[in-house]
């Protein structure tokens, strides 16, 4: 199925709070890390796309009305051309909030990774160097690249096809911009700091 909504937006700007509200909004899975993680079957195609040979984005991922978070959001030029009239929604938070969470969470699970799931988060790193930033302790660097994404997003997508959004914005923006009602439940709101790392077995914080 083409997808209906690409997000731009990298990991810990609310994409897991996303996907539950796109999928609430479409009634389609949304496509996340998480769903990788859940079913490692996606690995290899994934692997193909960061590692540079061709891959079909018009069927990618397969089964998915929408998309957020990497490594998805890393491939949002390719997505958005591939499904012309999918919204592009950029999730954004400040600078320093975003490295703070990531450094809680994300970057923390290169070391911490099970066993099985090691190489894929080994691709994963590939994919931050090639189109991100891998200096997961320089925080100047990642936040240096953190802005260059979200503006590469806004200076590349047309106006009227992007969706800037921080997760104070809550449903109205978005069901706005998909044409459909606000529900009377409250956003999702999920995945903080604490609750990441318990999903991965690590302690939680202070």
């Amino acid at each position: 199925m083409a997808l209906k909504v690409v997000g731009a937006g990298v990991g810990r700007t609310g994409t897991n709070s996303l996907k539950l509200a796109l999928e609430q909004l479409t009634g389609e899975p949304c496509h996340h890390m998480f769903e990788i993680i859940s079913d490692p079957s996606q690995v290899p195609s994934w692997t193909e796309a960061i590692e540079g040979r061709p891959v079909d984005w018009s069927t990618m991922p397969t089964g998915y009305g929408t998309l957020v978070d990497w490594p998805g959001a890393s491939f949002w030029p390719e997505l958005a051309a591939a499904n012309p009239d999918a919204l592009v929604l950029l999730s954004v938070r400040s600078p320093e909030s975003w490295y703070t969470s990531a450094s809680n969470t994300i970057f923390n699970v290169f070391d911490a990774a099970p066993p099985e799931m090691r190489p894929w988060f080994e691709t994963v790193r590939t994919l931050l160097r090639d189109r991100f930033c891998d200096e997961l302790d320089n925080p100047t660097a990642m936040m240096d690249a953190f802005e260059r994404h979200n503006e590469a997003v806004r200076t590349t997508i047309p106006t009227e096809r992007l969706l800037e959004w921080n997760a104070t914005d809550g449903w109205e923006p978005i069901c706005e911009r998909l044409g459909v009602e606000v529900p009377d439940t409250p956003f999702p709101k999920t995945n903080d700091t604490n609750q990441w790392r318990a999903d991965l077995g690590m302690p939680p914080l202070g």
